[in-house]
């Protein structure tokens, strides 16, 4: 799936939290992960680069949790609890985007996402991000 711009709005499921995001590469760094809370919340999520995620309304709603190292922020509306983004811990340059958010977007609109290893994360193992397999959609009918 190709993005036609890089710029996207997007909001929670109550509206509450409006934001902007400019993407890095579009919809290319579609991903979801293996750590334990990624596992849990199941969101598929684009980057943005730092000051690429624009609060257009509702600052006041977001709440933010952090775990483990504490580097990563999970960003979420405390109104209808749905997670709008977060500071990356691979690159805290960047913003991981949930791409249920984005206006005209959905995580079924991509057939194929990359599933990167979070359980065995690169600032812990010295290593690169590794691939731990490719979610798939196959719409019936």
């Amino acid at each position: 799936m190709e993005a036609k711009s890089n710029r996207h709005c997007g909001q929670c499921h109550c509206g509450g939290v409006r934001f902007r995001a400019t993407l890095v590469d579009g919809l290319d760094t579609a991903r979801r992960c293996t750590c334990s809370y990624c596992r849990m919340r199941g969101a598929v999520v684009v980057s943005a680069v730092t000051g690429g995620v624009e609060i257009l309304q509702g600052t006041d709603l977001l709440t933010g949790y952090r775990f483990n190292t504490g580097v990563a922020q999970h960003f979420f509306c405390s109104r209808c609890g749905i997670y709008t983004h977060h500071t990356r811990r691979s690159n805290p340059n960047q913003y991981g985007v949930n791409v249920a958010c984005l206006d005209g977007l959905s995580p079924f609109d991509f057939a194929e996402v990359p599933v990167v290893d979070g359980v065995n994360h690169p600032n812990d193992t010295g290593g690169s991000s590794r691939l731990a397999g490719t979610l798939r959609f196959v719409a019936e009918g």
